[in-house]
């Protein structure tokens, strides 16, 4: 999924890898992770499918590629976008979950707690995603698709209660305070 945000990006306009880089780090990576070189490998691989292309520009501060999306790759994320990709079931840390009989309850109570206070660090910066919506969505000149990032916002501040009530409840669970 990371070619798909980054040709979505590129939708957007045409960036160096680095303001590639700075932009996923201030929308993108509240829900996806990835490394500079996980990206620069990426765009690499984008024009190698011709999904987009790359011009030298000199700068001041040297030389940098300019990455544009194609034709071919603004089909592409269309198609994905049309996809249902993300109708998965897949978790990880349902899976697991599910085996972590395996361990002690002491251990587990551990577990559960850390994952609450990891939500809780994550769900505690969710408001600058808004802001940042905000800014992007001046840049770009389509104040209209920032409305879908804001439900992306809103989907982590209802993820992250989520999360953290389902810790509670599992913490109680091996506590015995539940059955």
């Amino acid at each position: 999924m990371l070619k798909h945000g980054i040709l979505g990006l590129l939708n957007y306009g045409s960036m160096s890898g680095y303001e590639i880089m700075q932009v996923f780090r201030d929308s993108l990576s509240y829900f996806w992770s990835a490394q500079t070189s996980q990206i620069y490998r990426e765009l690499q691989t984008l024009k190698k499918s011709g999904f987009v292309t790359d011009e030298p520009v000199k700068g001041s501060g040297g030389d940098k590629k300019i990455f544009t999306i194609t034709d071919a790759g603004r089909a592409e994320l269309i198609n994905w976008l049309c996809s249902e990709d993300g109708f998965s079931t897949r978790s990880g840390l349902l899976m697991l979950t599910f085996f972590r009989g395996e361990l002690p309850a002491e251990e587990n109570i551990k577990f559960f707690t850390r994952l609450k206070e990891s939500a809780l660090r994550f769900g505690g910066g969710l408001g600058t995603p808004v802001q940042k919506s905000d800014f992007y969505s001046a840049v770009i000149d389509a104040p209209e698709k920032a409305l879908y990032w804001r439900m992306t916002v809103e989907y982590g501040i209802m993820y992250t209660a989520m999360l953290c009530e389902w810790c509670d409840k599992c913490i109680a669970i091996l506590e015995g305070k539940e059955k």
